[in-house]
């Protein structure tokens, strides 16, 4: 065999080594072409669904006292953190106009009282000489109808009447406008009286007194034509809840008497349990002119067990373990199976369903042609795709309702895979969860060290 040919078959078995080399670091050559999953068995759990929310914790029962009249607080009988009962007196605003105004109003009165006798009086007085020119009248009508007395005489007579009638009548109106005036006269006295009254003003439910908005000195404005001043607040702190708001996706998983798991920042070790009392049927939006990238939330009331306040409150010092305005995290338990088939999450894709499809019309398929659910089930070096039926999942296990026997080998990872990559009767590579991306990292390693 000549030098030449040695070189030139050298030459080539060189350039193939260096192919196969290069060709493998970037990928054109791969001894193995099937894809890297890791597969996990289906099991038995329970499992709880949940719908997390946040939001504040509040009383449930907290009244906002605003004074019915304008003026100035002369007295302040309370502090925040006060104790109150029912009645108790809590300020005092000036009420010096307002006993100007009641005695104006019982002067009018008194004046209209004057004028009601009045003109009673000037009625029993009209009432004589009407019964007088009555009696003239009768008398002088039967003597004209004998034609004793003239027809001159007799039109006096009968003229007289009608003037004291007329009179009689008038008298007993003003008698009844009298008594009006007086009515009117005591409606406003007791108006006024009223209003001086409520200078005073009194905590109408027992509670704690959460909130204090005034000072003593302070003006402050009533609630007769306005909004008016909040002086301050009366809270039972002994019942607490939980306001959150749930997204319109979820709120009709919530329903009352839903047991839920409250976290709150200032206790960061605990969890404190909860019961639903009150989903909105409303949005919480406050307007109708809301805009389509807007979130549509509702809000959910959770009453917090009473038990935390016995074990937690300090009664010496009067604190209590939750406080109006507390940042609130909260789990919803909706709905609960026990010892059910279940795969993990990612192993749930959903594909469009290309049954009596051919690859033709596979470029036309609409967005709303029905999409379903599969797993990809591991069996001897290849997957076989498996349609489903899911149903309640939690955050990191779906039920499966139908579709599985309950021993298989499903693929659980990686999602990209699961999603896009698979398909059935695909050869794939099992390996570990933990080694599933080692290539991936090995070739970004060298990717960076170029």
């Amino acid at each position: 065999m000549s030098r030449k040919l040695l070189y030139w078959l050298g030459g080539i078995v060189l350039f193939l080594i260096l192919f196969v080399v290069i060709g493998k670091k970037a990928g054109w050559i791969s001894s193995d072409n099937s894809v890297k999953i890791a597969t996990e068995k289906i099991s038995k759990r329970d499992i709880v669904e949940k719908v997390s929310a946040t939001g504040k914790i509040y009383p449930k029962v907290e009244v906002k006292i605003s004074p019915d009249v304008s003026g100035e607080i002369v007295e302040l009988n309370v502090v925040e953190g006060d104790s109150v009962i029912a009645g108790q007196l809590l300020a005092k605003i000036k009420p010096d106009i307002y006993v100007s105004q009641v005695d104006q109003a019982v002067a009018a009165l008194n004046q209209a009282k004057a004028n009601e006798l009045n003109a009673e009086s000037q009625l029993t007085q009209i009432q004589v000489q009407f019964e007088k020119a009555d009696k003239d009248f009768n008398r002088n009508k039967d003597l004209f109808s004998k034609k004793v007395i003239s027809q001159a005489e007799f039109d006096q007579y009968e003229a007289a009447y009608k003037t004291a009638k007329a009179n009689y009548d008038g008298a007993k109106q003003s008698v009844e406008a009298s008594k009006y005036m007086v009515n009117s006269a005591q409606a406003s006295m007791k108006e006024a009286n009223d209003q001086l009254n409520k200078t005073s003003i009194f905590a109408p439910v027992s509670g704690i007194i959460s909130k204090l908005n005034v000072e003593k000195g302070e003006r402050v404005v009533g609630t007769t034509q306005m909004a008016g001043t909040e002086l301050l607040r009366i809270a039972n702190l002994y019942s607490m809840e939980a306001r959150v708001d749930v997204s319109e996706n979820d709120v009709l998983k919530v329903k009352v008497g839903d047991t839920a798991d409250i976290e709150v920042d200032a206790y960061p070790d605990k969890v404190f349990k909860g019961i639903v009392y009150q989903v909105a049927n409303s949005s919480n939006t406050g307007s109708q002119l809301v805009s389509t990238e807007s979130v549509t939330n509702f809000t959910v009331k959770i009453l917090l067990d009473e038990s935390y306040f016995v074990s937690m409150m300090d009664v010496k010092n009067k604190k209590f373990p939750f406080l109006p305005g507390m940042t609130a995290s909260v789990n919803i338990l909706t709905n609960h199976e026990y010892n059910v088939s279940s795969v993990p999450i990612p192993s749930v894709t959903t594909r469009e369903d290309t049954t009596g499809k051919d690859e033709k019309n596979e470029k036309k398929k609409s967005s709303s042609e029905k999409t379903k659910e599969y797993v990809f089930v591991y069996d001897n070096g290849q997957v076989k795709q498996v349609e489903v039926t899911t149903g309640i999942q939690d955050d990191e296990y779906i039920q499966i309702l139908s579709g599985l026997k309950g021993d298989e080998e499903i693929v659980s990872a990686p999602y990209s895979a699961i999603s896009r990559k698979l398909k059935d009767k695909m050869k794939v590579k099992k390996v570990d969860k933990k080694d599933l991306y080692e290539g991936d990292d090995k070739k970004s390693s060298d990717d960076s060290k170029d």
